[in-house]
């Protein structure tokens, strides 16, 4: 009897390990482990195939950029009670926020369209079952994930998904990187002003600091107080300094693990296919990069990675863009909601979705719709942090919770690099 004793003593400590570490992931972890959705991981092998090593430097400086960005937003939200775009409300006209709002749910559509995309070209390529079938089938599965089921549920389930992103970093010590090449690139900035390296420059940013992040963050921190029972603004309103401090490690966590992953891919890609001189136009094509370490299994093993991230990631999108609408027009706004009882917003995050799989269905150009909705993402962020900005600064607002000096100074300079990108895509353009 005694080794039953003690393997039901091992297993009681592997699952309460597990259930700590599981309730230790927080909204700053899922929204960075969003972050690495198929248009970014396309934009990161894209960057690595088309210009090497030259672009690793960016996830160095995203770092501190996301950091401020994502804690501003989460702070934004535990201290009013009320999600980013509501907050906003008392900073800026209507009429100049509905337009903000329309500009975000636009670019999150496409990015929506895009991950399907990804997605469905990705399970195609190891199935050989068609993409419009593979897209009809996770969108039905995720509108009913976020319809449906519970914001505890569906927390728990993006949670385990954030561990599919693991086999980018495992990769790159199967290839051959060369690692002081690497580290050289990595913190000494290589800038080119073609327009090509253009916009993959603001594809990257935008695809790392993007919009639908900053909805989500604050929308996140309000769901986790209504998830403890604080179900009115009122209740919600103000944060203690330990609450801060927990949503500050949680974001710098998160943040961390996003650049990570990025820096990792950009890697890969680096070592393998610009080396090979392999340009990306198929998802086949990046998969390639993954060839050193899993050989004929790469296809499979780069597919689970992307159908792993989208199914992460076109959750949040879809949801971003229902919150921010329902902040700019006072709808109800909960992922714990009965459909009847908040059919607005769970008819966006329906809506958003189908048309996703509808691209997909029209054969939307999979990797470049990828890449290119990443640089849209890059032009929509910048008004938009502007308003959080804004809105971070209010005293009325924020309390003692307001901006301080290092905030602000980084927020400043994420939007005049992600302004001086935008104006280079254009400039470059011509």
């Amino acid at each position: 009897m005694k080794p039953v004793r003690q393997g039901r003593t091992f297993i009681s400590v592997c699952r309460d390990g597990a259930e700590f570490c599981l309730n230790k992931v927080g909204p700053g972890i899922i929204t960075g482990a969003a972050d690495d959705d198929p248009s970014g991981i396309a934009t990161y092998a894209i960057a690595g195939a088309s210009l090497g090593y030259g672009l690793l430097w960016i996830a160095l400086i995203t770092v501190p950029m996301m950091i401020a960005v994502q804690e501003m937003c989460a702070r934004i939200g535990m201290v009013t009670g009320t999600g980013l775009i509501a907050a906003m409300r008392r900073v800026m006209p209507a009429w100049m926020l509905r337009a903000l709002v329309a500009l975000v749910v636009a670019a999150n559509t496409l990015n929506i369209a895009a991950d399907i995309a990804g997605m469905s070209s990705s399970a195609e390529l190891v199935t050989r079952i068609p993409s419009g079938a593979w897209a009809v089938a996770f969108g039905a599965l995720l509108i009913g994930v976020e319809v449906f089921s519970s914001y505890q549920l569906f927390a728990k389930i993006v949670k385990w998904l954030c561990l599919t992103l693991f086999a980018y970093i495992v990769s790159a010590f199967i290839v051959g990187v060369n690692w002081l090449d690497a580290l050289r690139h990595t913190l000494i900035p290589e800038i080119r002003f073609d327009k090509m390296w253009m916009a993959t420059f603001v594809a990257f940013l935008g695809t790392t600091i993007t919009p639908y992040l900053f909805v989500w963050q604050a929308a996140l921190e309000v769901e986790e107080e209504r998830s403890m029972g604080r179900t009115t603004v009122e209740q919600r309103r103000g944060a203690t300094k330990a609450e801060i401090a927990g949503a500050r490690a949680d974001v710098v966590t998160g943040m961390l693990y996003s650049n990570i992953v990025s820096w990792f891919i950009v890697l890969i890609s680096a070592a393998t296919l610009f080396r090979q001189h392999v340009t990306i136009n198929t998802v086949a094509d990046a998969a390639r990069a993954l060839r050193p370490l899993a050989g004929p299994w790469a296809e499979l093993l780069f597919a689970l990675g992307v159908v792993g991230a989208g199914l992460l990631a076109v959750p949040v999108l879809a949801g971003s863009s229902a919150f921010a609408l329902a902040e700019a027009f006072d709808w109800n706004a909960n992922l714990n909601a009965k459909p009847r009882s908040a059919v607005p917003f769970y008819a966006v995050v329906a809506v958003g979705i189908a048309l996703g799989v509808l691209a997909d269905i029209l054969r939307l150009d999979a990797v470049w719709a990828l890449f290119w909705s990443a640089v849209v993402n890059g032009f929509v962020a910048i008004p938009l942090l502007i308003g959080v900005l804004l809105t971070a600064n209010r005293r009325d607002l924020m309390g003692r919770w307001i901006n301080g000096r290092t905030s602000r100074i980084w927020l400043i300079i994420t939007i005049a690099i992600m302004t001086f990108a935008a104006i280079g895509v254009v400039v470059t353009a011509h």
